[in-house]
């Protein structure tokens, strides 16, 4: 198989990427995700393994540059002191990851390892939460200059936490300056703190769990004239089925009348995710964009079970009752079951890639072309599947023909506060809130 380096790249998709080697930056770089990220990138570019799965691969964006999997370069924070190498070794045992390919891969996994620094842990963290702001972002900046990098970009795959009660500081940058400089506070949820050190490195970011991250009103605000940044909790397997099959009904007049739905999982997600206050955020998520392409009437009972001996492998059950001609009766049942983390690895790779695209474009703020990878897509309110992919495809192609221009400085081709591109701006961290 021919590998996949810049120039398979290149042909693959009818462009040619010129803005040099890019960086991943993984918050939760050890876990499930975050390991099967860096299998398949090592992979992909050995020729090893094909691309299947990932977006930025497909017919949809032939024509657009996009940098090859080698040169992505992959780094990361993690709590955990588990190697990455022991990580892959595991899933591989577990049935999840191939054997080979973990073999063959071990050498790059064992340099991506060294590129993991210690995350944000409140169980041991002394001091004010902005001197691990300021630590976090030192780390992404240096990873970008120690690799002569052209951006990065930050991805959060850590395990999902509970949602944060509202506080003063969520919607005010300088009473969140205060609390964060002093000791005896913690106004940050983990994700929250790793968010910001994204926006002080100057780096672009997504999260792809349903944890706070960048989604805090402060945060979004702060981001916002600074970096490019996407949506929230990655689409991958149930919700997606949901959005492509919800628009069916209502194009074709039925009356979707409930939507329940069951997820059987094990594995990590499993135990994070039997903690009640973990699984909330999840359940709204996974909820909220079906009552919006269904209706608010609709009856959408969700449960999340763990399920140990499942391991990586998730279940989802769907059942649809719905009202046709005169009020008859029709059902669909439906049942999806893949490796979860195999579904999140290539759209976690796509978002690197395309933020790269959008910090070659001098992109700032959200960017809600990228809707298609996120249950919470931010700055758009659109969930339908295709429309999104439609989306997505035209962003892409107006950046491209931009880029090909050499009009990376020009403001037009999107709404400002839309991912429009603006003047790159200095890559070194500053203060919370603070202005280039």
């Amino acid at each position: 198989m021919e590998p996949n380096t810049a120039e398979h790249a290149a042909a693959a998709t009818g462009a040619t990427w010129s803005g040099g080697r890019v960086g991943l930056w993984l918050n939760g770089a050890r876990g499930s995700v975050g390991t099967t990220v860096a299998v398949g990138v090592h992979a992909v570019a050995a020729g090893i393994a094909p691309p299947t799965g990932c977006t930025t691969e497909g017919p949809a964006l032939v024509g657009v540059p996009l940098p090859g999997f080698d040169q992505i370069v992959i780094g990361g924070h993690d709590v955990s002191p588990t190697p990455l190498v022991e990580r892959a070794e595991a899933l591989a045992g577990s049935g999840m990851l191939p054997q080979a390919i973990v073999a063959a891969v071990r050498e790059q996994l064992a340099a991506t390892d060294a590129e993991i620094r210690p995350g944000h842990d409140p169980a041991t963290h002394e001091g004010g939460q902005a001197d691990s702001v300021q630590r976090l972002a030192s780390d992404i900046v240096r990873f970008r200059e120690r690799h002569g990098l052209a951006h990065v970009t930050v991805i959060d795959v850590s395990s999902t936490e509970a949602l944060p009660d509202d506080r003063p500081e969520f919607h005010d940058a300088a009473a969140l300056t205060a609390a964060l400089a002093d000791p005896g506070l913690a106004p940050l949820p983990p994700s929250s703190v790793a968010a910001l050190a994204a926006v002080e490195a100057g780096a672009a970011y997504a999260c792809f769990t349903p944890s706070a991250g960048l989604g805090l009103p402060v945060l979004r605000a702060i981001a916002e004239p600074r970096i490019a940044y996407a949506g929230q909790d990655g689409k991958t397997g149930e919700t997606l089925l949901r959005t492509v099959l919800g628009p069916m009904f209502t194009e074709r007049g039925m009356r979707v009348l409930s939507w329940s739905g069951t997820n059987l999982l094990g594995g990590g997600d499993g135990r994070t995710l039997a903690d009640p206050a973990a699984v909330q955020s999840k359940l709204v998520s996974k909820t909220r964009g079906l009552r919006s392409l269904v209706g608010e009437h609709v009856v959408a009972p969700l449960h999340i079970d763990n399920v140990p001996d499942l391991g990586d492998v998730k279940t989802a059950w769907d059942h649809v009752h719905a009202e046709g001609f005169l009020s008859s009766r029709i059902t669909l049942q439906t049942t999806w079951s893949a490796y979860d983390s195999m579904l999140a690895a290539p759209l976690v790779i796509d978002l690197a890639r395309l933020l790269s695209l959008a910090g070659a474009a001098g992109v700032r703020g959200v960017v809600p072309a990228l809707g298609s990878f996120f249950k919470d897509p931010w700055g758009s309110e659109v969930h339908a599947f295709a429309d999104q992919t439609a989306a997505l495809r035209s962003w892409a192609d107006d950046v491209s023909r931009r880029l090909a221009a050499g009009a990376e400085s020009h403001r037009s081709f999107a709404p400002a506060g839309a991912g429009a591109p603006v003047p790159a701006a200095a890559a070194s961290p500053m203060p919370v809130g603070g202005e280039r």
